[in-house]
């Protein structure tokens, strides 16, 4: 996020179930990337927060140009720099017992890899909707950019993150539904 900042305190956000019905009036499945779908539409069945905007992650490289890209890094010697678009999944979220929960739990998994999971605000998403947090996979080294350009090692750990990443929201998903 070319706007990463240290997550913000909640504040109160009288508008906010008007704001999460407008935002998730609008969303459609064809939105979102096919490989992290599930998670996000879960996510956004609980009351106390709503997703603004999400990206899987895509690798481009001397084999593949489309940026939009959903495949895999292959395992291979033939390529040494991979241009990375960052993954993350932004929320807005409720100023409530059970939001300030979910945020707890949403910091805690920055623990998974702290080089390169980052969990905070970004000033673009704030200023369209307040209580908006973003959990992003970047090299800490490049957290504050929307793309890198990284060695195939570099990319392959990354990669390796970010789908844990995503699995561990889809268990976090999965706690917050049985509450």
């Amino acid at each position: 996020m070319e706007t990463f900042t240290d997550p913000k305190q909640l504040v109160e956000n009288p508008q906010y179930q008007k704001q999460r019905r407008k935002t998730l009036a609008g969303l459609r499945d064809g939105m979102i990337d096919a490989p992290i779908l599930g998670v996000v539409n879960g996510f956004n069945t609980l009351p106390y927060c709503f997703t603004l905007q999400c990206c899987c992650g895509h690798f481009l490289h001397n084999d593949v140009k489309e940026s939009n890209n959903l495949e895999s890094l292959p395992v291979t010697n033939t390529i040494s720099v991979v241009e990375y678009s960052i993954a993350y999944i932004a929320f807005c979220v409720e100023n409530s017992d059970m939001g300030r929960r979910f945020l707890d739990a949403l910091k805690d998994i920055t623990a998974l890899d702290p080089e390169t999971i980052q969990f905070g605000s970004a000033e673009w998403f704030w200023k369209r909707q307040v209580n908006s947090y973003v959990l992003q996979v970047e090299p800490t080294v490049w957290k504050y950019e929307d793309t890198a350009t990284l060695d195939y090692g570099e990319a392959l750990r990354t990669e390796k993150v970010r789908d844990e990443l995503f699995v561990h929201l889809q268990g976090l998903l999965k706690k917050q539904l049985t509450v």
